[in-house]
């Protein structure tokens, strides 16, 4: 399987950025890539309304690794945490 990876950083409330990265299928829609990144920031309970396209970015295509597959095929996507998360 070919994922599309989306490099996101989204400002915090309190200072500073989290940094992760947005793995979905190669074919996803790039309106269901920003409804992913807002359903994760809602799971970490971060005061934001959305993700934007300006806090999140294509970057590149890959093979993907079994652990991104596996959250892909049971959730649509995989959130891959740098920074501040």
């Amino acid at each position: 399987m070919e994922v599309a990876i989306f490099d996101t950083y989204v400002k915090r409330r309190e200072g500073g950025y989290m940094h992760f990265d947005i793995i979905v299928s190669a074919d996803t829609n790039y309106e269901s890539v920003l409804t992913f990144g807002n359903a994760y920031l809602k799971s970490k309970s971060i005061d934001r309304q959305s993700v934007s396209a300006r806090d999140c970015r294509f970057c590149h295509i890959q093979e993907t690794v079994p652990v991104w597959e596996q959250n892909i095929r049971q959730h649509g996507y995989h959130i891959y945490e740098m920074e501040g998360c």
